[in-house]
């Protein structure tokens, strides 16, 4: 088995929902990330052996297999093939996972992994959505489906509320987590933590998530999603565009090609959880990967777990008992967004770079996926 190396990450500034990225094309934006990617490395295009994107709402300018689409639009040899995945929100994480098995296998060489989501252009859910208003059925309509489930409501939004209550979660606890968010996203930035990691794209130059004027006093005034809850917008991850892209090497690639090793894919795991409490998946996929690994939770030097909304991580955390700090130390997707099939790219490429700029060895990400499911993977800094 051959070992996986990250060799490069490189991802886009996230921008805001009808933002500065909002008018790019999905492919375009991809495209973006793909030749930075290969211009940061200095790999040679025409050896990579395969191209795997995320992107979670496939539909209109983001079918038609988007990672096909955006190396070609990228101006990129077409002989190099490319599939798009998805396992809803950790499909680009799940992209790093088949590239890192690909490698190990020997099946591949050189892999380039990453995603894109311009959710300004095509909202979240639109597939389902758009798909029975023309007749075309309910995914959660099936005989077998409502044999196991009935007909109760299925979604994120009822997913969180339900950890919240069994976690004894407060609205306040999300609250003061959502403002740290946004704190320690603003300080990183000020402090030049994200330069390494970003490539300026169609006039953006930061992530435009984070909010300067953000307070509790301005939380508390927001109404909640259902009368009786306590999740609000403050506490959920914003609606958002970006791409991000990994190039994915085996130990042969590195040396014919001389490339520059920042990470290895130590450990991975994937593990199926609730579908209707959805969001729980990353307490058992830890457990599961740390275990995998032989190491604990306190051998982990950074953490990033997807802030889909405030009650998952805090729910994690409370299970795990990881060591505050370490967690989403550069803020999370409170504070800089959620372009879904980008996301786990997003958040890999951040893991690498602030290992190498903290010193930290081990770094662990993972996230909640539609579905009840969840991703995990370790990475150790060479």
């Amino acid at each position: 088995m051959s070992e996986a190396f990250i060799v490069g990450a490189v991802r886009t500034p996230v921008g805001r929902r009808k933002g500065t990225l909002s008018g790019v094309h999905p492919a375009d934006l991809g495209a973006h990330v793909l030749r930075a990617l290969l211009e940061r490395t200095g790999a040679d295009p025409g050896a990579v052996d395969d191209v795997y994107f995320g992107c979670v709402s496939q539909l209109g300018a983001q079918t038609g297999n988007i990672a096909r689409t955006a190396w070609l639009s990228a101006g990129l040899p077409q002989h190099v093939p490319g599939t798009t995945i998805d396992r809803q929100c950790g499909s680009s994480q799940q992209a790093v996972h088949f590239a890192a098995q690909a490698v190990g296998s020997g099946a591949a060489d050189l892999v380039v992994v990453g995603g894109v989501e311009v959710m300004s252009l095509v909202p979240i859910a639109s597939p389902m959505f758009v798909g029975e208003q023309a007749g075309m059925g309910s995914p959660f309509a099936g005989d077998g489906w409502r044999e196991r489930f009935g007909d109760q409501e299925v979604s994120q939004f009822r997913g969180a509320e339900l950890i919240a209550e069994k976690w004894g979660i407060s609205r306040t606890d999300m609250e003061r987590f959502a403002l740290t968010s946004h704190q320690r996203a603003l300080a990183a930035q000020a402090d030049g933590a994200f330069d390494d990691e970003i490539t300026p794209a169609f006039g953006l130059t930061a992530d435009e998530g984070p909010r300067a004027d953000t307070t509790l006093e301005k939380m508390a005034g927001l109404k909640t999603l259902t009368e009786d809850g306590r999740l609000t917008a403050a506490v959920s991850s914003q609606i958002s565009d970006g791409a991000a892209a990994l190039l994915i090497a085996s130990e042969e690639a590195v040396r014919r090609h001389g490339l520059t090793p920042l990470a290895r894919v130590h450990t991975m795991a994937v593990v199926g959880s609730d579908p209707i409490h959805m969001l729980t998946g990353p307490i058992p996929a830890t457990e599961k990967v740390l275990d995998k690994a032989g190491l604990s939770i306190g051998e982990i030097d950074l953490v990033e777990i997807n802030e889909a909304f405030a009650s998952v991580v805090l729910a994690w955390q409370k299970e795990l008992g990881a060591a505050p700090e370490r967690v989403n130390a550069f803020g999370g997707a409170i504070a800089l967004g959620h372009p879904l099939g980008a996301t786990g790219a997003r958040l890999m490429t951040t893991l690498v770079h602030q290992l190498r700029r903290t010193g930290g060895r081990h770094g662990l990400q993972t996230m909640c996926e539609g579905g009840g499911m969840a991703n995990a993977t370790v990475l150790e800094r060479v």
